[in-house]
This record gives structure tokens, C-alpha cells and sequence, in this order.
């Protein structure tokens, strides 16, 4: 979205040597000089009013030998982005200036720039790769990087289509292993026999009491493999007794490179890789990239068609709350009782999926300018059952249930979270930012698709503890359930798409980036087309990989039988997380 004519004027007026708009035909923003990127960015900040810093990503232009990074800030107010980029010359050591200090948030997008695309965030406080391991060899988002089983840039290969001559591509590797080690490096004689190898990361010291005992901290690690950790996610906590005084996640178990995958293939079949992120979700990371490619293509979306996106959005969002109360309750140690009553009402919701998608789970059911097939008759009276019956009365079932639990709320209630201040330094969006007394919902903030119609209220508590976590869930259900309630009421007939069905999609050359408000917070996609079938740079701004970054700013100070509760109020998946 291109800036506001006087923030042009006066972003360029304040720096007029180091700013500049940037003039590519399909691009918006503003072209920042690397040596004054980090006075830009602070009055970005605090003269202009962008707080929130929510998406850090690297280009790789390695036709004009120069890579790119592009920041999307945004007002908590409201209102439309502000875009900013810094461009360097493609010749490593490839530097750009840290902007940790003043947005915090930009911690882990900046550590996956530089461990995919090899970019070092002069000043970062713990620049290591964050999706691949320490001895991964190269940057695999860069353009001239191969992998061991290399075929061509794009798809389809040619092996495949039209040749048909396809062959598994373990056969070409006499080693059948899909790995390059960097050289001189044999994972069989990998030995390590030092606490320093292991926790380099962490800092190590000890301390002394009051009567002069001195205690060493320990490291205590949660995961990769346990039930509470959502996925195959490692935390390293380092301890002090019971109190957490360190803590650092380790990630990228389930990484498949996302982004590669997605510049590999065309922008059709990208939209079932999608569902794949956050799996619990699949209609609303189809939501989220649709609307970006469809800003590319300055196309409209069918009036029916949108009616039944946000009825599968808000669909989504209340399954996805239920069944996170319904885990929590695990977690907390409730077993399985109140997960099993929260997935009863998922597997209604995913009844509706499966009769208009086919699927269940990987769903598959946007298209640019639509959906793929519309709702039918007895399908639409299940989802009027449904919102107008069933779930608000079994919405008031579990809060019945649980919510005056007097374990669950001396369990919850008082426990710190997050503050105002510091939800929005570290970029955390969805539940837990307003759960910490800011009311920014996207939805309302910068709305699309037609969110603009429906009387809502965004779901906002105050109290910045885990309770206030827990119960802002059950707000937000009652919230979906009134948008629900107007999209049944007020859908149009007609056509569910304004486009004819193609095999393949024509984009203009250009950038867009495209939110919605997701379960979890603010899902974003980035996408540069040349104007080929496939998309030059293709970036996922995923909600669970952001907040994760608030994680250590949460847990310090608290005691560790708090750490799965605090971890499970993030509300990760890790399809989406590790991408």
C-alpha cells in the first residue's frame, strides 16, 4: 500500500539525503540509506508514530547485485503501513545496521535473514542461525544457492512436465543423502564433550545468597520431544533455583524452507502449501495469501465470494480458541476432558470444511478472485445451526465448565504476561497484545476483505496476566459468532469468483504484502513478481515465528512450573513457526 501523500512529503523533508521514495514501477515505500537506517527507524518511531514493527525480510536481486531489506511498521492506532528499505551491494560480507534496539521484535526476522539469505545485523545481540543448524553450508534463500538434489529454479521441471521423464532424485545421489556438509566437515567424528559447544548461547555463571551459599545456574532443557512444547520445539531455561533467569528457544525442527519452496512453484500451486503453516488453520493462511496475489493483480474479489471467506475465517478463529482452551487445560493438567469437549466442536466446524473443500484439514479453498466452489444449501443450514445454536451454547458450556474454576484461576490469575509497552516493542499481535490492554485487531485497524460491513467490537482486557490470556480467547468467540451471525444474514447471491479458472495466472511485475488477523496474530505474505509464472521472492510473516521472540521477556523472573502455561498462551504451531 503506498504511503499517504504528506508522510512522503515530510519522511523525505526530515531526511532528504538519506530518504528517498522508492520510484519502481509496482513497488511502494521508501528507499532508506544504510548508514542513517537506524536514525530513520527511531524517528519512524517516535516522531511518526509507528510503534509496531511486525515484518523484517530479505530480498536477494542478484540480476542488480544487491540485496534488499524491507520493514513494514505500523501505527497500534490504526491505519494503513509504512514501508522502508535499506539496499546493499551483493559482496559479503553483506552488513546492514540492527534495528533490536529499537524494535525488539526485529530479533528472530533478523537472525533469519542471516541465516537464509546471509545478511549480518551489525550491532545484534545473538546473530545465529535460527532455522537451520550452526553447520548448515551457505544461505539456501539466496538465488545462486543449489541444494544436493538441484533441478531447475522453477516448476515444473521439465522432468515432469511435458518430458514426463521423472525419476527419483535420490538416484543421482550415490549417498542418498539430501544434505551438502560445509567442507571439512564429518558429522561422523562430530564430537562434543564441552557444556560451552552445547549452551553457547547461554550464559553461565553462579551466584551467592545472603549467608554467602553460592549456587551455580542450571540449564534444564524443555523439548524438542515433549507433549507441551506444541511441535518439536527445544527451550534451553537456565535456572536459579526455580526462578527462570535465561531462557532461549531452539527451533527449526520441522523447517522445510517455506519461501523456497514457494518461489519454486507457481502461484496456483502455492495456495495448497499454505495450508500447511499453520495446519489447525488452513482457511485463514489461504485468506492471507489470496488477498496478497489478488493486490498484484489489482483484481476484485466475487461479492459472494468474500461473504463466504469471512464465514470460514471466523469459523476457523473459533475452533482454534476452543480447542487452545482445551489444550491449555492439558497442559495445565487437566488430561483430556476439556480438550476432548473443545475438539467435538472442531470436528463439527471441520464437517463444514470438508463438504465445501473436500478436505478436512489441508483444505485448499481459495482461488484469486474467490473460492473454488460454493456453499451448498444443506451445507449453509448446518452453518446456521451451528452459529446460531449449537456453539454459543456450548461456547457457555466450557466457560460454565471452567472459567470459575477456583484451580484453574488461582493458576492462571496474577501470573505477568506481557505489558502494553512491551507486547508492542517485541511485535507480538492477536489475543496476546490485546490481552495486554491494546486494542489492535486488524480486522478493525486495516481492514479487508469486508470486514468493514459487520458491527464487532475488538476484544480487549487489561490485567496483562494469564488469565486475562485465557479469557480474552472466549471474547473473541463471542465476537466471531456476531460477525458470524451478520455474514449468514446478509450474503448475496452470485457468481464465487470474478475469474475464469486457469491453470495459470498472469501477475504483474511488483510487490505486495498482504494480512488478515489470524488465530494467532497478524499473518503475513510478501510477494515480488518479474511477471513470470512464478513468484520472484515469496515470504511468510508467520504470527507463532514472531511472538515466539516475547517468549524469554515473559518467562524471566517467573518460576519454571509457570513455563509450559506462559508457553502454551503464545498459542504456536510449529508448521507455522518453523515453516
Amino acid at each position: 500500500m503506498a504511503a499517504p501523500l504528506t508522510l512522503t512529503v515530510n519522511l523525505v523533508a526530515r531526511f532528504p539525503n538519506s530518504v528517498s521514495a522508492d520510484a519502481r514501477p509496482g513497488y511502494s515505500g521508501f528507499i532508506v540509506t544504510k548508514e542513517s537506517l537506524t536514525e530513520v527507524a527511531t524517528a519512524i518511531r517516535d516522531e511518526f508514530g509507528y510503534d509496531l514493527l511486525t515484518a523484517v525480510i530479505a530480498v536477494d536481486y542478484i540480476n542488480e547485485n544487491k540485496m534488499e531489506v524491507v520493514y513494514h511498521a505500523y501505527k497500534t492506532t490504526g491505519g494503513p503501513g509504512l514501508v522502508f528499505k535499506v539496499q546493499v551491494e551483493r559482496v559479503d560480507p553483506i552488513e546492514v545496521p540492527s534495528l533490536v534496539e529499537i524494535w525488539a521484535g526485529a530479533d528472530f526476522q533478523e537472525r533469519e535473514a542471516w541465516d537464509l539469505h546471509g545478511i549480518k545485523f551489525i550491532g545484534h545481540p545473538d546473530l545465529r542461525r535460527i532455522l537451520m543448524w550452526e553447520g548448515f553450508d551457505g544461505h539456501p534463500l539466496r538465488k545462486d544457492w543449489k541444494e544436493a538434489f538441484y533441478e531447475e529454479d522453477t516448476k515444473p521441471f521439465k522432468s515432469r512436465w511435458p518430458d514426463g521423464q521423472f525419476y527419483m532424485a535420490e538416484s543421482k545421489n550415490p549417498f542418498k543423502d539430501n544434505i551438502n556438509f560445509p567442507k571439512d566437515f564429518d558429522p561422523d567424528t562430530l564430537i562434543v564433550d564441552k557444556e560451552e559447544d552445547l549452551y553457547s548461547s547461554l550464559e553461565r555463571h553462579s551466584t551467592k545468597d545472603d549467608d554467602g551459599l553460592k549456587t551455580d545456574h542450571i540449564v534444564v532443557n524443555m523439548g524438542p520431544h515433549h507433549p507441551s512444547t506444541h511441535g518439536v520445539l527445544r527451550v534451553a531455561l537456565t535456572l536459579d533455583g526455580e526462578t527462570i533467569v535465561g531462557l532461549k528457544p531452539v527451533m527449526g525442527y520441522l523447517h522445510r524452507n517455506h519461501d523456497k519452496i514457494g518461489e519454486r512453484n507457481t502461484y496456483l500451486q502455492i495456495i495448497p502449501y499454505t495450508d500447511r503453516l499453520d495446519y489447525f488453520n488452513s482457511m485463514s493462511n489461504n485468506f492471507g495469501y489470496a488477498i496478497t496475489v489478488e493486490k498484484l493483480m489489482k483484481i476484485a474479489v466475487a461479492e459472494r465470494a468474500e461473504y463466504i471467506r469471512v464465514i470460514m475465517a471466523e469459523l476457523t478463529r473459533i475452533q482454534n480458541h476452543l480447542v487452545f482452551a482445551g489444550t491449555l487445560l492439558n497442559d495445565l493438567g487437566a488430561m483430556y476432558t476439556p480438550s476432548i469437549y473443545a475438539f467435538e466442536e472442531r470436528e463439527l466446524i471441520l464437517d463444514i470444511f470438508e463438504e465445501v473443500s473436500g478436505a478436512r484439514m489441508m483444505c485448499n479453498y481459495f482461488r484469486f478472485g474467490g473460492v473454488v466452489r460454493d456453499i451448498p444449501d444443506h451445507v449453509m443450514q448446518k452453518i446456521k445451526d451451528l452459529v446460531f445454536e449449537r456453539l454459543p451454547a456450548k461456547t457457555d458450556e466450557m466457560e460454565r465448565f471452567l472459567n470459575e474454576n477456583e484451580i484453574l484461576v488461582a493458576r492462571l490469575k496474577g501470573v505477568h504476561v506481557l505489558s502494553a509497552e512491551d507486547a508492542v516493542r517485541y511485535s507480538v499481535t492477536g489475543p496476546v497484545l490485546r490481552a495486554a490492554g491494546v486494542p489492535y485487531d486488524i480486522r478493525r485497524a486495516d481492514p479487508y476483505s469486508v470486514y468493514d460491513r459487520f458491527d464487532f467490537d475488538v476484544a480487549v482486557r487489561y490485567n496483562c496476566d494469564m488469565l486475562d490470556n485465557y479469557l480474552i480467547r472466549f471474547d473473541e468467540i463471542r465476537q466471531s459468532i456476531r460477525i458470524l451471525e451478520q455474514a449468514i444474514k446478509q450474503i448475496p447471491q452470485g457468481p464465487i469468483n470474478s475469474q475464469k479458472p486457469a491453470y495459470q495466472v498472469r501477475v504483474p511485475a511488483g510487490e505486495a504484502y498482504g494480512r488478515v488477523e489470524s488465530p494467532k496474530g497478524e499473518l503475513g505474505f510478501y510477494i515480488i513478481s518479474n511477471g513470470k509464472p512464478n513468484p520472484w521472492r515469496y515470504h511468510v510473516r508467520p504470527a507463532s515465528f514472531v511472538n515466539m521472540t516475547a517468549l524469554e521477556k515473559m518467562c524471566l523472573g517467573t518460576k519454571i512450573a509457570d513455563f509450559i502455561a506462559l508457553l502454551g498462551m503464545l498459542d504456536i504451531v510449529m508448521g507455522e513457526l518453523d515453516r
